[in-house]
């Protein structure tokens, strides 16, 4: 989707480009856990030091979720919900089924669990049998490391390739099987979304996919500098809303934030919901303003707008701000100092309230 000549994922390229893709979306962290939190929550997990999903006071999050009242909640995962403590998450959305944890007759292939493939096969023949609608969350785990181990050995059709590594290393990745890690994924969607579309749920639900974090990485080839030399690859992922029947295609390139992912697909149902955090619709024809919130456990926090990334250092104050094109000729020094400014005000704000929100948006 970025243009990178290796193409690892031409199945979802072609995807994106029938359905709403959001090209500039960032995780608030780089974790996982905070990613779970952050999407089922609306809050950036702002505890530096500490996984919110890992604090026993923070955990009971109202989510928008327990608005879908007539549908059935499914979570997917391969392995054991107790890792990060997911599991504490979790617990707070109504009537929600888990398929988690060994399954029988299906080997795990690394620490995470079963294949990808597996779990999304398995996914679909819950989906299949479906009498209501529902609503699911399926946690994939295959592009993660150990990039060597992350499918089935009987996934025979699926074939490595082998690229020299100073290709691999100039267009982002680090090894031949993080590239071959990515290609898989790109498989495995595609043996899901040829299942479903062979079922009858298929035409009337709106399938969401979005990363729980980046991987540090060269972007220099098909990204400006800012997301390589301030690591904005860890935080940057692609969102994409794939519903062909219900959804005009659009590509949108503004800045956006992985908590508003719920609160966009309450929108596209029509869902009333209440919204006690930060995250917005993005569809929302009022929305106002482009940014997405991130931290890190170097004591930073910052903001990307669509035209710069702010950072500060909450110790020392050290500010830093560096524009997201790679036209930055065109900001004058007062431009600068002016968005400087606004987003250190806003990027304090919005810190401070999300730290108040983990410990007070609690499920009644």
């Amino acid at each position: 989707m970025s243009g990178n000549p290796l193409n690892a994922t031409p199945y979802f390229d072609s995807l994106s480009r029938q359905g709403i893709f959001f090209e500039r979306c960032f995780t608030p962290h780089f974790s996982t856990a905070r990613a779970l939190f952050a999407i089922l929550s609306g809050i950036p997990d702002a505890q530096l030091f500490k996984f919110s999903s890992r604090n026993p006071e923070a955990v009971k999050q109202h989510t928008i979720i327990d608005n879908f009242a007539d549908y059935s909640k499914h979570y997917f995962l391969g392995g054991d919900p107790e890792f990060g403590n997911f599991q504490g998450v979790l617990n707070n959305i109504n009537d929600l089924q888990m398929h988690t944890g060994k399954r029988t007759g299906t080997p795990d292939v690394n620490v995470w669990g079963i294949s990808d493939k597996a779990l999304f096969l398995e996914a679909n023949e819950v989906f299949r049998k479906q009498s209501s609608p529902f609503f699911a969350y399926i946690q994939t785990s295959g592009n993660h490391r150990p990039f060597d181990k992350t499918m089935a050995s009987t996934d025979t059709d699926f074939i490595r390739v082998s690229v020299e590594t100073e290709t691999l290393k100039k267009y982002g990745f680090e090894s031949v099987d993080e590239f071959n890690a990515f290609r898989y994924f790109d498989y495995c969607v595609q043996q899901f979304l040829a299942a479903a579309q062979k079922e009858s749920y298929f035409s009337n639900t709106i399938f969401v996919f979005v990363g729980d974090h980046g991987v540090a990485g060269n972007a220099e080839a098909v990204y400006p500098p800012v997301w390589t030399e301030q690591r904005l690859t860890d935080e940057h992922v692609p969102l994409l809303f794939y519903a062909p029947q219900l959804l005009t295609a659009q590509r949108r390139n503004e800045v956006v934030s992985q908590i508003d992912v719920l609160p966009t697909i309450a929108g596209m149902l029509h869902q009333s919901y209440v919204n006690t955090t930060l995250g917005r619709d993005l569809l929302d024809p009022v929305k106002k303003y482009n940014f997405a919130f991130i931290t890190n456990t170097a004591d930073v926090v910052g903001m990307v707008s669509d035209d710069f990334y702010y950072t500060r250092n909450i110790n020392s104050s050290e500010e830093q701000l560096t524009p997201m094109h790679r036209g930055a000729s065109r900001y004058n020094k007062q431009q600068e100092d002016s968005a400087k400014k606004k987003l250190s005000e806003f990027t304090g704000a919005f810190f401070e309230t999300a730290k108040y929100l983990i410990m007070k948006n609690e499920k009644e």
